[in-house]
């Protein structure tokens, strides 16, 4: 199935937003926290490009998704992802998860490794790391109504972008600020925030197929960013991409470098798999 038109997958206590373009071996990509799955706006071209069917959802309380949910946790959300492979029923499936994104996505490759043939984590938060107890009291009172979306908008828009932003950053961090203003929405970004990775940690031993750690060397929310990625991929078997001066979304501010390193692992995994 291709369409441009916004499709949802029907979960306990809401519906989950995805979108569906292009024919060939899935690809099913998972944003960010506080992001959009237009997120992947500019990777996607790169993956359609390559032949691939590209499916982008929206986490619950996000997006499209419905802000009814009362469970924000990591591995809920990674069912989610088991559940919409579930849905489209395309064989096994390349996945791509940014930041929290990557918690699930690692989830559902442990969950399901039959209907996952590889896993791409972006940025990704998988592991608890140190973090002072006052910078994240500070982040839950900034993650609260009535300014918690302009908070994360401007977050968003200028700490987690070191270096360059594409043209449309501006519109995007736009209609992520509407977005979150929705009644539901800051309070799911607000509950995924105080989510822990300790479901998480201990299933990347459990992730058996071929996996890709992709990482900007100039991300802010890791103090080494390349010590993180290794790390990282060195539980898993995988490899590592850095994308030099990128930040937390690498495929955004460097789409080109980051597309074509994906688009890569990809058919490396494809022919290896023939």
């Amino acid at each position: 199935m291709s369409t441009s038109e916004t499709l949802f997958l029907a979960r306990p206590g809401g519906r989950i937003a995805y979108d569906d373009t292009g024919d060939g071996p899935l690809v099913v990509c998972i944003p960010g926290m506080g992001d959009l799955r237009s997120e992947y706006r500019l990777l996607a071209p790169h993956l359609l490009a390559a032949g691939h069917r590209v499916v982008t959802m929206d986490l619950r309380g996000h997006g499209e998704s419905d802000a009814t949910f009362d469970d924000h946790e990591r591995s809920t959300v990674g069912d989610d992802v088991v559940a919409l492979l579930a849905h489209l029923d395309a064989g096994p499936a390349h996945l791509v998860g940014t930041s929290f994104g990557a918690s699930a996505t690692v989830w559902a490759a442990a969950q399901a490794p039959e209907r996952v043939a590889s896993v791409t984590l972006v940025g990704p938060f998988v592991r608890d790391l140190p973090v002072p107890r006052l910078e994240s009291a500070m982040l839950r009172l900034a993650l609260r109504r009535p300014w918690g979306a302009r908070f994360w908008a401007w977050w968003l828009g200028t700490k987690l972008f070191p270096g360059a932003t594409p043209e449309d950053h501006d519109a995007h961090v736009t209609a992520v600020r509407r977005n979150l203003q929705e009644p539901g929405r800051i309070e799911a970004m607000a509950a995924m925030a105080r989510t822990s990775c300790a479901e998480i940690d201990p299933r990347l031993d459990d992730v058996t197929v071929p996996t890709l750690v992709v990482m900007g060397t100039a991300d802010p929310d890791f103090p080494d960013p390349a010590a993180e990625a290794q790390a990282i991929a060195d539980r898993v078997q995988g490899e590592v991409v850095m994308v030099d001066g990128s930040g937390h979304y690498p495929q955004v501010d460097a789409p080109d470098e980051t597309g074509e390193a994906v688009s890569r692992f990809l058919a490396d995994v494809t022919q290896q798999s023939a």
